[in-house]
């Protein structure tokens, strides 16, 4: 971002001039947000830059994976973050915490979404929790969830035998028959 007046929107970090000088380059503001435009000219916040995901090759916006999740009734908040796996490449891990008397199986969940989201951007791991880390602001940390990565109380997709793969463009469903993971 920039005005048309310099230091109009901030004068930087409070007592943090390292990331002042990261944040303002060149009469520049970088914001850290990633942000797409459409024809019309209106911007759609996507995600935070350092909270994507990269899996297999593709781009994963964590606020998208969040919303999906979060759609399911069961849910109260939730916070999507990439974890290391055993090849190399990152995996989505999705920490949940539940709505007042609600119980959530993992593998529902996992069903829930498959309609929702692109096949890549399916959680392989589950973790419920009392309550998602958070700052004295109410802002998730998921830079905590990010260190913890899987835990022992983490459900595993791929340890449970389910496997989500790319439907075929042009593959239809029988009327009644809903869609499953393969």
């Amino acid at each position: 971002m920039r005005t048309d007046r310099p230091w109009a929107m901030n004068h930087g970090y409070f007592r943090n001039p390292e990331a002042t000088a990261h944040a303002w380059r060149n009469g520049w503001f970088h914001t850290g947000d990633a942000f797409r435009v459409d024809a019309a000219g209106n911007y759609f916040f996507v995600d935070r830059i350092k909270d994507a995901i990269r899996r297999r090759g593709e781009n994963i916006s964590s606020f998208e994976v969040e919303t999906e999740v979060g759609a399911h009734p069961a849910v109260k908040e939730a916070a999507a973050v990439a974890v290391a796996s055993g090849d190399g490449e990152d995996e989505v891990l999705v920490a949940v915490s539940l709505a007042d008397g609600a119980h959530l199986d993992p593998e529902e969940l996992i069903r829930f979404l498959l309609p929702r989201m692109a096949h890549f951007m399916v959680p392989r791991y589950v973790r419920v929790v009392d309550e998602l880390p958070k700052t004295p602001t109410q802002k998730v940390q998921k830079h905590v969830l990010r260190t913890e990565g899987v835990t022992a109380d983490t459900w595993d997709r791929a340890a449970a035998g389910i496997q989500v793969k790319r439907e075929r463009i042009g593959a239809t469903t029988a009327p009644g028959e809903e869609r499953r993971a393969q």
